[in-house]
């Protein structure tokens, strides 16, 4: 019992879900209105052909099963027919009239046929001077005629009769006939306008179809399609294609949709209902920041790419880039995609930082992860500077040579080059410059430079000569000049000395020899420059300890203020042990320090009689000017 009550659900369901076309009525003669004794055979077909097999009729309420298609009928009333393989017909309504004069169309009509309009009398020869009328009007060149055509006629309720003048036993009078409603049949049903989807995803695709069905009884009739959004037309206008494809929607394409469809001879055109398609915008999702070159390491001048792209979203997409550390963006760009790029040409170290963006589709920014971007510097030229203990370097000097690239980034690797020959290198891990030293010998005269890279290139510097002498004879000679002064001038150095080591107890300060290291006499300290101190300009640069240095000898001059004094300046060593005692940490040598004063007159032309009233007299101001000179050795032998 439950299998049948299944069976019985499902069954009508299938046959919904296929729906066969309609049969076909046709009548013989093709007169929906006749007069009434004669007879009007109904044929019912399917899809242009007899139907075989039973047929079902219907008139009115009854119905009725015959083994044949076609049936004979003598009443007035409407007509239907069903067979196997279609389903329930149109109905027919035919007219078994009593009257004189009767206005007969022919059938079938569909939407937009022409159709025929016949005025007929029971006793025609009997009937003249036919007139037609539509809805009360008489209708144009419509006089005298045995029957008019009527164009490209609509289902409408349009009211047809026609009037004719009757001649009966020499009687005229005038004839009307009944009122007729032209049966017109459905062409086609209005289309209905289906879409792949009523809330489309914004950037998805979608497809429109108008869908409608032509009457099997008039397959030969083209139609054509149109689509519209609210008053706009859609893609090129009319086609022969019932189907629209449109490749993406955007929130802009919301809306009313519907479509039309007509007889590509424009005779019947019939419009859909509207539909309201809401598109949905999808917010963004997942936003990554890519650095082309792949890892952000650049070099400074080449060109950056910032990719910016999401994993979903939808519509217009707003794309920003931005640097740690700038308030505003670097570039910005509103487009339809998923991805946005932004050119960053010949990069500097300024735009080396951290990194990120973001994108926005209306719904609020989402921000990508910080990529970090390094901008690496190749090296500028270096510089080589070489430095000597003095001007004209000699055999056993020490030589400092100094390479520094003013720009690059670190680390740096400097090499050093003598003739063309490697000497050696250094590197600098964290930048600046770097540092070599050599022992001269005679050999090491000629050219150097330098060599900085820091594997973006190596630079080479300028070449930097050197001239390197053999062993003085000047230095001997200088000493042997500071030995054999005159006695008197040694005598007065001598108690210039012992005047000052008495003064340096009673006040502290004065002015030492510029550049003169000065020691304490009982311990011998490390030397340590005055405060007052200034170096001569002509003096060369050292940059190696003191000690290394003390073994030349130093000549300068001592000009304190604007005093008219100058005092000479000589050092030079002496060999004994008691220095060595005293002052450990000299050169290894044993030497003493042996320093001379003496005195000298600026001579001014305008001063020249002041300066003879004074002549041999020493001012006892200038003897304050002698501070802080230790380990003097003044030897009578001198």
């Amino acid at each position: 019992m439950l299998l049948w009550l299944l069976l019985l659900i499902l069954t009508p369901g299938r046959e919904q879900s296929r729906v066969a076309p309609k049969a076909e009525l046709l009548l013989e003669p093709p007169w929906s209105t006749t007069f009434k004794g004669e007879k009007v055979t109904l044929i019912c077909r399917e899809s242009h052909s007899l139907a075989p097999g039973n047929t079902l009729w219907y008139h009115g309420k009854k119905s009725w099963r015959v083994g044949h298609n076609k049936i004979q009928i003598t009443e007035s009333g409407n007509y239907k027919c069903k067979t196997g393989g279609s389903s329930l017909s149109d109905a027919v309504h035919v007219e078994f009239s009593s009257d004189w004069l009767i206005l007969q169309a022919s059938h079938p009509v569909f939407e937009g046929d022409n159709v025929t309009l016949r005025c007929q009398g029971k006793d025609d020869i009997y009937a003249k001077n036919k007139v037609y009328y539509k809805d009360g009007k008489r209708l144009p060149n419509s006089y005298n005629s045995d029957s008019i055509k009527l164009n490209s006629v609509s289902r409408d309720n349009s009211k047809y009769h026609c009037t004719a003048e009757m001649t009966i036993f020499l009687i005229k009078y005038e004839e009307t006939s009944n009122y007729l409603n032209i049966q017109v049949q459905e062409l086609f049903p209005h289309p209905v306008l289906r879409a792949s989807s009523s809330t489309p995803i914004e950037g998805s695709a979608m497809t429109l179809t108008c869908e409608t069905q032509l009457s099997p009884q008039k397959p030969n009739v083209q139609l054509q399609f149109s689509f519209f959004r609210d008053s706009q037309t859609l893609g090129s206008g009319w086609s022969r294609s019932p189907k629209l494809q449109i490749p993406a929607m955007w929130t802009g394409d919301s809306g009313s949709y519907w479509c039309e469809a007509e007889t590509v001879t424009h005779s019947v055109k019939k419009r859909s209902l509207r539909s309201q398609i809401h598109v949905q915008r999808v917010p963004v999702s997942n936003v990554n920041l890519e650095i082309q070159p792949t890892g952000g390491q650049l070099i400074e001048g080449e060109n950056m790419v910032l990719i910016c792209s999401v994993a979903q979203g939808s519509g217009n997409v707003t794309f920003s880039w931005h640097r740690e550390g700038t308030v505003r963006s670097l570039g910005r760009k509103t487009q339809r995609s998923l991805l946005a790029e932004l050119q960053v040409p010949t990069v500097k170290e300024r735009d080396a930082g951290r990194y990120y963006c973001a994108a926005d589709n209306f719904h609020g920014p989402i921000l990508s992860t910080w990529i970090r971007v390094t901008v690496r510097i190749p090296v500028s030229r270096p510089v080589l500077t070489l430095r000597t203990p003095r001007p004209q370097a000699v055999v056993g000097d020490l030589l400092t040579l100094h390479c520094e690239a003013q720009r690059g980034s670190p680390p740096i690797l400097y090499q050093f080059y003598h003739k063309d020959v490697t000497l050696g290198n250094s590197s600098a891990p964290s930048g600046g410059g770097a540092f070599f030293n050599l022992s001269l010998t005679a050999e090491h005269s000629g050219n150097y430079f330098c060599d900085a890279d820091n594997g973006l290139g190596a630079q080479h510097s300028h070449r930097v000569s050197l001239s390197v002498t053999g062993t003085s004879g000047n230095r001997a000679g200088l000493t042997a000049a500071a030995v054999t002064l005159p006695l008197s001038i040694l005598g007065i150095a001598a108690a210039a000395a012992l005047l000052h080591r008495a003064r340096t107890r009673r006040k502290a300060g004065g002015l030492s020899a510029p550049g003169t290291p000065s020691y304490s006499s009982s311990t011998c300290q490390e030397p340590a420059l005055s405060k007052s101190s200034r170096i001569d300009p002509q003096e060369p640069t050292y940059s190696e300890p003191l000690a290394l240095m003390e073994l030349e000898p130093m000549y300068s001059n001592v000009n304190p203020g604007d005093s008219n004094q100058v005092y000479s300046q000589i050092w030079s060593i002496q060999h004994t042990k008691e220095n060595s005692a005293n002052c450990p940490r000299m050169h290894q040598k044993d030497e003493e320090l042996t320093v001379l004063y003496s005195e000298l007159k600026k001579i001014h032309l305008d001063d020249s009689a002041r300066q003879a009233s004074n002549r041999g007299r020493v001012p006892e101001d200038d003897e304050e000017n002698y501070e802080n000179v230790p380990c003097v050795s003044l030897a009578s032998d001198h």
